[in-house]
């Protein structure tokens, strides 16, 4: 009896010593490795308040601080000037704000959208409550008083079905419209302090660690400044943009009309009217845009003899001035095509960027004195021997002999298009500007908006690699080095232009899904670029597939997956 108990006694140690090796795990930080024999809570591996850190990397995916982990790892913990765990805070502080406003006015419902000077937009929804002074000071005080509560944001999973009657009990239709094309079984919800909602992100620990913010009255509603990676994480300086506000309102009004406004709203369109009038409609719109430009051009024929066209990377330019130019044909206008990429320095003559590589991005890599010799020139009846810039050699080369008639005006083309710099020796009263980016205001609910830069990163996604074989991850490489051009040359320009065309159309995304899922999809979980291509995942799946059969060969959509009637041009 006494060996039958010794050798239970063995056998049960020797399960506890296996078990245990299975248990242990090495978590590495900094170089340094750590053993452990039991999950941990990865915000426990920080000092008390790490005021610092919004997120941490874990293998290369991003999780919560308190995420706990039981496996072998490699960790960093991320700050506000890291993209991912910066929209952790931002969807946090979305989520705080909204708390507020249910605390203090319970029957108002409002929406977010983003806006100008890099802010988020708060709408109220209910007309009968005006955004003022009086509501603003009570919301700030609402929201620093949940702050300063320190209240743990505690996240519980719940089956669609069970989400669906919290939704219904709490009054969130907009919630309930989305929840049907959700592709998952089941929904992360999250309590703070007795207020349920759920913002599709991942959450900070507790509210004190929203300690920058600005809350600011922009009627008709108010804007929340908020700490932004490209600015070195920290809050921007406020810079009105009123041409540009003056779109997103265009762009939403537009979509509340056609019913696309949300997620929800563009999949309902596809399933009831279908896709033949989704994208008629759309189109139609850009067609009116582009008579609305005809007629402005035409009624100041006699003196506009440069039209600039510029935009942010993947707009739509070179559709969008191409069918300009046949706008203007039929008006009796006969434009002429310049593309600014033909006036690039020489390779080694560019300029380097902040990592030492050739910046392509600055103005200075074009070859500005040339350029406005030869418009000059043209504008004066001159022939004039263009250059054409071939990327393979890395150098210009002749190109075609032109001369332009006394009516017919220069269309150019390019990101730095309507900086004046470019085009300093010729008169302001003989330029059009005309900026064009699309201008999405699309929401996954109230409480989440669409990032607009993710629709034009998708854009490019499919382009690069329809066109020029490139991966997702090599677009992506490039995406950072992108923006900082865009916010240093070409987003101020904007507010000086005459003319804004917004190029986006509502039906594109649901086309684009079934291009840039299987792209991004095929990066490997060890790359660096895995957390944004889950980020871009997480915003397709919800859209329903749509074929792109009926989109016309002249839409700019065909620049992005192929069959341009311009592709020659």
């Amino acid at each position: 009896m006494a060996l039958k108990a010794l050798t239970f006694f063995y056998k049960v140690m020797g399960y506890e010593r296996i078990r245990r090796n299975i248990m242990a795990f090495k978590v590495t930080l900094n170089g340094k490795q750590t053993q452990f024999e039991k999950k941990v809570s990865l915000l426990s591996l920080l000092p008390p308040w790490p005021h610092d850190y919004i997120a941490v990397r874990v293998n290369n995916r991003v999780r919560e601080l308190n995420y706990e982990v039981y496996y072998d790892c490699d960790i960093e913990f991320l700050t506000l000037k890291d993209h991912d765990a910066n929209k952790i805070y931002e969807a946090t502080l979305r989520f705080i704000v909204a708390m507020a406003f249910h605390n203090i006015y319970p029957d108002l419902k409002i929406r977010f959208s983003y806006d100008v000077s890099r802010c988020i937009k708060i709408n109220l929804l209910d007309p009968k409550y005006k955004a003022d002074v009086a509501m603003l000071l009570r919301i700030n005080h609402e929201v620093e008083r949940i702050i300063e509560e320190d209240y743990p944001l505690k996240r519980f999973v719940v089956s669609n079905e069970e989400a669906a009657a919290v939704y219904e009990k709490l009054g969130y239709k907009d919630k309930l419209e989305i929840l049907p094309y959700r592709p998952e079984k089941t929904v992360h919800l999250y309590d703070c302090n007795g207020y349920v909602d759920y913002v599709y992100s991942h959450m900070l620990p507790s509210t004190k660690y929203l300690r920058e913010y600005k809350i600011r009255l922009y009627s008709p509603g108010f804007l929340i400044q908020y700490p932004r990676p490209d600015n070195d994480g920290k809050i921007p300086e406020f810079e009105d943009a009123p041409t540009f506000n003056r779109v997103l309102k265009e762009s939403h009004d537009w979509a509340k009309i056609v019913g696309s406004s949300t997620v929800a709203g563009i999949n309902h369109m596809i399933e009831t009217a279908g896709p033949i009038e989704f994208i008629n409609l759309c189109e139609a719109r850009h067609n009116r845009m582009l008579c609305e430009l005809g007629q402005l051009i035409e009624d100041d024929r006699e003196d506009i003899r440069l039209i600039c066209v510029a935009g942010p990377s993947s707009s739509g330019k070179t559709t969008f001035a191409n069918r300009l130019r046949i706008e203007l044909l039929s008006r009796g206008i006969r434009p002429i095509r310049i593309s600014l990429d033909d006036y690039y320095k020489n390779k080694g003559e560019a300029p380097l960027d902040e990592d030492g590589k050739p910046d392509l991005e600055s103005i200075e890599a074009l070859d500005i004195d040339l350029f406005n010799q030869h418009m000059v020139a043209l504008i004066n009846g001159e022939d004039v021997q263009l250059p054409r810039f071939d990327f393979h050699l890395g150098k210009r080369v002749p190109g075609r002999l032109l001369k332009v008639g006394p009516t017919e005006p220069i269309i150019i083309e390019g990101i730095h298009a309507l900086n004046d710099r470019m085009t300093s020796s010729i008169p302001k009263s003989n330029k059009f500007k005309i900026f064009i980016s699309p201008q999405a205001q699309i929401n996954l609910d109230d409480h989440t908006p669409m990032s607009i830069t993710n629709l034009r990163l998708i854009r490019r996604i499919v382009r690069d690699k329809k066109f020029r074989n490139a991966s997702a991850e090599e677009t992506l490489s490039m995406w950072p080095s992108v923006r900082r051009g865009e916010f240093k040359w070409i987003y101020s320009t904007q507010e000086g232009s005459d003319y804004v065309y917004n190029s986006m159309l509502s039906y594109e995304l649901p086309v684009m899904k079934k291009y840039a899922m299987p792209l991004l999809e095929a990066i490997d979980k060890e790359s660096p670029y895995f957390p944004a291509a889950e980020r871009l995942l997480r915003m397709l799946k919800f859209f329903i597939d749509m074929d792109d059969e009926w989109i016309p060969s002249n839409s700019l959509m065909r620049e992005f997956i192929g069959g341009s009637c311009y592709a020659d041009v």
